[in-house]
């Protein structure tokens, strides 16, 4: 009956592993995908041989070493072991457990040629339970350094290979533990044997469950810190297992009791808690530094890290902003986070997003406490968001108004200033790990010290980029000087046509108007002339309070054309700005969403904004805009979606909002339109009779 059992248990793991090696033929695989199929397949043969032959038989043990080989050939492919800046740690580990699985597949091979008597049979079977023990717990160090070294997004991807390779181990190492205290032929080992081929059947979809795409090999995050501490913990396990067998040896307690089985499989399922669950392991490195360690922090190793992220180059890199995100979450084990800078325009907007685990807060928000930013750039502190959240926060970082959409998000878990030359240049918002612990003063050091660094990079970065917009522009003006001569020329012929008109039209009422407006055409040219000149005047000259209806209507009037353009709201608000450069900005917002939009007509909306300000908004159901655009390009000079346009509008739209002291902001979608809202500070102008709501076509 227990042949029986052993025979179908075996050749059901046979079929559950052969099963995932069919599963997985067919798709596009690279060398770990191959891997893991080969070691399916080798983990489908010993299950073959181990029912047949049963658990003493040299085949069994041969190929039982076999399917260990390929699982720690995959582990070494996905660990990127076989490359030169592979660190050294693993491989010493790597070595020593090839050498115990190749020491127990030669003694199974020479118990297959050699014949041997009873007693030197046991003593093979006793040396290979110690073999299979060594190889066991050096194959769970493995998978716990490889695991816990891996970065995030690669975790995701091996988490079920990984948890199935514990598993499998994990009750190898039990079984061979019993195996060399109770003897190979013991009741409890036999019973545990033949149960081992349905546990593996159980743990077999765990070996196809590899994250929703992408390759098994990983990027390693880190050196490996706790391999010394993991190889202690195997050494106290297999003294906790001995003194189990041997108190079960000489106790009244039978196999056949409920107690054994849940004592492995409790130790079982410790184990792999601690292997596969991240917040387990945060807690348990923050507990090993605290208690084990004089520093939380190896600082040699981490900034050497942190300046080699900040100085990752190459096309392959990320951009510098997510690099100093990413860099920042390496140190205190964050899985994302965010980076704020400001603007042309001085407004706070988001640069980048690592990992980020919430949605991004929208950007008007972020200008919410206005003194978020002076406060910050002036205490200089690192803000801890679940102390101001639980109120033990110190009063100095209570006293900074952190923006609502940030202090509500729970994921939220740290900001750090970046401090250059005692200017704020921007903001890292580290999102909260899973094991959440205060931050003490050596996370405080190190992370300022880091922003410093990062605070460099980033206003080196900042500053190169202020330097290329320059020379975009310089090839803008060199390339409009080719024209100038000729707008001249223009200019005097025009002239000259409106003096011979007064002279020789006939009639009076068409001279009057010929000549009205030949000279508004050259006066617009000449304008143009002193806007193109080096030494022209600043576009806004004079901010003062300006009704806002009739500006509106004379930039929509100058755009119409034949198209309907709305003009909505209070039409009675006033507020502080040089009407001619409001007209200017409103009419390129007005022709953008014109181009933009075939048929839909425009709105232009005025309305209150609260707060002492007044907002105008330009609407149209268009082609919209997606995300990557509108961070990147759309008030970037010479950025255009537009076939033939020079992607000046949008810039120079902003450039005057923010010369008035107002601001320019976006929402966009692709497919359902735009809308550039204009705020600025509003006025009371005395005597000003109130009007009705504004709607009329312009």
């Amino acid at each position: 009956m227990q042949d029986l059992i052993a025979f179908w248990s075996y050749a059901l793991a046979a079929v559950a592993f052969a099963s995932v090696r069919l599963w997985r033929i067919g798709r596009r695989l690279d060398r770990s995908d191959q891997l893991l199929i080969g070691a399916c397949f080798a983990t489908a043969i010993w299950a073959m041989v181990a029912g047949v032959c049963g658990r003493t038989d040299p085949m069994t043990m041969t190929f039982g070493n076999v399917r260990n080989l390929a699982w720690v050939m995959l582990i070494y492919e996905m660990s990127g072991g076989a490359r030169r800046d592979a660190f050294v740690g693993l491989r010493l580990v790597f070595g020593a457990v090839a050498l115990a699985i190749g020491l127990h597949f030669a003694l199974g091979l020479f118990a297959m040629i050699v014949h041997l008597s009873k007693a030197e049979f046991d003593n093979v079977l006793l040396t290979a339970s110690i073999l299979r023990i060594s190889a066991s717990a050096g194959a769970l160090v493995l998978v716990h350094n490889v695991y816990g070294q891996a970065a995030p997004e690669s975790q995701a991807r091996i988490r079920g290979p990984m948890l199935g390779l514990t598993c499998m181990w994990g009750y190898d190492l039990n079984l061979a533990t019993l195996s060399y205290f109770e003897g190979p032929n013991a009741l409890p080992v036999a019973e545990l044997f033949n149960l081992r081929g349905l546990f593996m059947a159980f743990t077999a979809p765990l070996f196809a469950w590899t994250g929703a795409s992408g390759s098994l090999k990983i990027k390693l995050s880190r050196a490996a810190t706790f391999q010394s501490l993991s190889l202690l913990g195997i050494a106290s396990y297999l003294a906790v297992m001995t003194l189990l067998a041997g108190a079960l040896r000489h106790s009244r307690l039978s196999w056949d009791s409920a107690l054994p089985a849940a004592l492995f499989a409790g130790l079982i399922l410790v184990t792999s808690l601690l292997l596969a669950s991240r917040k387990a392991r945060g807690w348990l490195k923050v507990k090993v530094a605290k208690h084990l360690f004089e520093h939380r922090y190896d600082y040699r190793t981490e900034w050497l890290r942190f300046t080699e992220t900040l100085g990752r180059a190459g096309p392959e890199a990320a951009p510098l902003t997510e690099r100093i995100v990413k860099a920042f979450a390496d140190v205190i084990d964050a899985p994302g986070g965010l980076l704020l800078i400001r603007d042309s325009a001085r407004s706070p907007a988001i640069a980048a997003s690592w990992n980020w685990p919430a949605p991004n807060p929208p950007a008007n928000r972020l200008q919410e406490p206005g003194d978020f930013w002076n406060a910050l750039e002036k205490s200089g502190r690192i803000l801890e968001m679940q102390a101001l959240r639980d109120g033990w926060a110190s009063a100095a970082d209570k006293a900074i108004p952190v923006p609502a959409c940030i202090a509500d998000e729970e994921q939220a878990w740290g900001i750090i200033p970046l401090i250059h030359h005692e200017r704020l240049v921007g903001i890292v918002v580290l999102a909260a790990p899973e094991y959440k612990r205060p931050l003490d003063w050596e996370d405080f050091d190190l992370l300022r010290t880091a922003g410093n660094q990062a605070a460099s990079s980033l206003a080196e970065a900042l500053s190169q980029d202020a330097l290329a917009d320059a020379q975009r522009f310089d090839e803008f003006n060199r390339r409009f000087a080719f024209i100038l001569h000729d707008v001249k020329n223009l200019v005097s012929q025009l002239s000259l046509l409106s003096r011979n008109a007064e002279r020789h039209a006939d009639n009076p009422e068409f001279r009057a108007d010929m000549v009205a407006t030949l000279k508004g055409s050259v006066g617009k040219m000449n304008e143009l002339l002193a806007r193109l000149a080096p030494h022209s005047p600043a576009r806004v000259q004079r901010v003062q309070a300006e009704p806002l209806r009739p500006i509106l209507t004379g930039a929509i009037a100058a755009r119409r054309r034949d198209r309907e353009v709305l003009l909505l709201g209070d039409g009675s608000l006033t507020a502080l700005a040089d009407a001619s450069a409001l007209e200017q900005a409103v009419g390129h917002l007005v022709q953008n969403a014109l181009d933009a939009s075939s048929s839909a007509p425009v709105t232009v909306r005025i309305s209150g904004g609260g707060g002492g300000t007044v907002s105008i908004a330009v609407s149209d159901k268009g082609v919209g805009m997606d995300g990557d655009f509108i961070r990147n390009r759309l008030f970037q000079p010479f950025a255009s979606t537009k076939s033939g346009g020079f992607g000046i509008g949008a810039f120079e739209a902003r450039s005057l909002i923010a010369a008035m002291g107002g601001r320019l902001s976006v929402d966009s979608c692709p497919g359902q339109g735009t809308t550039f809202t204009i705020t600025l500070p509003a006025t009371e102008q005395p005597g000003l009779p109130a009007s009705e709501p504004l709607r009329k076509r312009a």
